[in-house]
């Protein structure tokens, strides 16, 4: 009687399919290919390319918000303040350039200064005292909500200068009008994506994540590197305050109160993992068509927005126990 042997080609490193199937950013794309079939069959508005011009352009300043957020959440972090920190910053940048005189893109400056000293100062709290990522930026959402609404006084900033909104304006590619703004946001998420994939900084990043005492011990400067990414993510919310302000035309203090919620959504759609370490920009870009599709779909169908808001809040909770089972099964 011979033994059984195990077949060499049994041994060999995954074949490119079985590698794709089993990639992270797998599972949503097929959600999002499967939801652009169902609302095409159910709506003849939604498959044109207006639509998915406009779907862009509804996700393009929450997208760049989810940038900043994923590389948060991929230390095992959280940013509660994101989308107060934005409106702040877009409230600045509105008031210097209308009101205070500054040439806008001054006054842009500025306000990407401000957004980024948020996140410094997130960082630096984290990192050095320390405390927990959740409660430093839920102090922060509330810091910078208060200032902007002391700041702007409650008022709408109106008559801005024509470089604050010129992200807003179209160009035609074939019979589909695309905004500025969101080949911006695109830049980004493809400009995050190779830093993240192509270089030290990126694995250093995902080394963080997984294991921070680890990642120390191999030499990583943890402390510099978790400070780095909180100011970086708070300069994408400058960015996407810039954006918010070329979508909507006016500095507005009520922007971007759900929009912290609507990033980690994106976030955790796209496969990024709650628990730091996995998860990529390019499967947070998916997560954010998603929201979009979804949104976009059900309004197209006529179904209320409270409606919308319930599909989210059970997309989110479902793709979190796929991640908490997936990696229970990794052990």
């Amino acid at each position: 009687m011979t033994a059984t042997t195990t077949p060499y080609s049994d041994l060999k490193a995954p074949t490119t399919a079985r590698r794709l199937l089993t990639a992270p950013t797998t599972g949503p794309l097929a959600a999002l290919l499967l939801a652009c079939a169902f609302f095409s069959l159910s709506t003849d508005q939604f498959l044109t390319g207006g639509n998915f011009s406009l779907i862009v352009q509804q996700v393009m300043v929450v997208g760049t918000l989810a940038i900043g957020q994923t590389l948060i959440i991929l230390t095992a972090g959280i940013d509660l303040s994101c989308g107060a920190v934005m409106a702040f910053g877009s409230i600045v940048i509105a008031k210097m350039a209308a009101e205070g005189s500054l040439p806008p893109l001054l006054a842009i400056a500025l306000g990407l200064a401000v957004c980024g000293g948020f996140g410094l100062l997130n960082g630096l709290l984290v990192q050095k005292i320390p405390l927990p990522p959740f409660i430093v930026t839920l102090g922060m959402l509330n810091v910078a909500f208060a200032l902007t609404h002391i700041y702007s006084e409650e008022q709408t900033v109106t008559n801005l200068p024509g470089p604050l909104t010129a992200l807003g304006e179209t160009f035609p590619l074939g019979n589909t009008d695309i905004t500025y703004g969101s080949l911006v946001t695109i830049a980004l998420f493809l400009l995050l994506a190779y830093a993240l994939s192509n270089t030290g900084w990126g694995r250093h990043v995902y080394a963080l994540g997984n294991s921070a005492e680890a990642a120390r011990l191999n030499g990583i400067r943890t402390s510099r590197l978790t400070i780095g990414i909180y100011t970086v993510a708070g300069l994408l919310y400058g960015i996407a305050a810039v954006l918010l302000i070329s979508r909507t035309g006016v500095g507005d203090p009520q922007a971007g109160q759900t929009d912290n919620l609507d990033s980690i959504t994106a976030v955790v759609l796209g496969g990024t993992s709650l628990f730091g370490g996995r998860g990529s920009v390019l499967g947070t870009f998916i997560g954010v068509l998603i929201v979009g599709v979804f949104r976009n779909g059900l309004q197209l169908m006529g179904v209320a927005s409270i409606y919308q808001t319930l599909i989210t809040g059970v997309l989110v909770i479902l793709a979190v126990t796929v991640d908490q089972l997936s990696r229970k099964k990794a052990r």
